[in-house]
């Protein structure tokens, strides 16, 4: 790993924020970035690819969909600024996956215990719906990220697409069949090598005000997390 893994990501990193690879997500990114949304005006949105976050040699890894229009693309970290983190960081405070239940923006003292965050695909795309093309070309850099995590045993999947993008990481090493391996919630799965790669519902307002996706379901499942790592 030459120097070590925080120097790698940290190559990585620059490489990865400067993408310009799929135009369209270059376009909306910046576009969001310059039209801001009125509470966060006076914000410097970030508006560029979001880089994971949280500790490099960490056992767990919680994998999401992509970064928030007017959260990881304006404040630069996953899962930070929007309700979805709201709701994920106040589960996983309560089961010591987190120091505070809040993710508000890059200082806000933030730790993760164990865990590293990142999005499959690293920029925000329009109503949130990435193309097959720009989840084929995203794919590289999750896939050489993930790759670099090398202390994790455990995959947590916010949500199919996340999901997908974990199945085709290991689907390179082991001869995983997709239909053995649906998306469910709370599924919990076994690799080979003794990974585990479980499934949870995406943690947005949606699935959350529906009662699809309730705190205690969440506190449970984060809680098994631990347990598998």
């Amino acid at each position: 790993m030459g120097q070590g893994i925080k120097s790698d990501l940290k190559q990585f990193n620059h490489n990865l924020i400067h993408c310009t690879t799929c135009p369209r997500l270059v376009e909306f990114r910046t576009r969001i970035a310059a039209e801001k949304r009125k509470q966060f005006m006076a914000w410097d949105y970030w508006g560029k690819p979001v880089p994971g976050y949280g500790d490099p040699k960490a056992a767990i890894v919680i994998v999401g969909l992509a970064p928030a229009a007017h959260g990881g693309n304006r404040t630069g970290r996953v899962f930070t600024g929007d309700k979805s983190a709201d709701f994920l960081m106040m589960c996983m405070h309560e089961v010591g996956m987190a120091n505070q239940p809040n993710s508000d923006h890059r200082d806000d003292g933030l730790v993760l215990n164990n865990c590293y965050m990142t999005p499959a695909l690293k920029c925000v795309p329009p109503q949130d719906k990435p193309t097959a093309e720009e989840l084929r070309n995203c794919f590289s850099y999750f896939e050489a990220e993930i790759a670099m995590l090398t202390k994790a045993n455990c995959m947590l999947a916010l949500g199919k697409i996340a999901f997908d993008a974990c199945l085709r990481f290991w689907r390179r090493s082991f001869d995983l069949k997709v239909k053995d391996h649906p998306f469910m919630h709370h599924a919990i799965y076994e690799l080979p090598n003794g990974f585990h790669l479980i499934g949870c519902y995406h943690p947005s307002p949606r699935n959350v005000n529906t009662g699809r996706l309730s705190k205690g379901m969440m506190i449970d499942l984060l809680n098994d997390v631990k347990n598998c790592s």
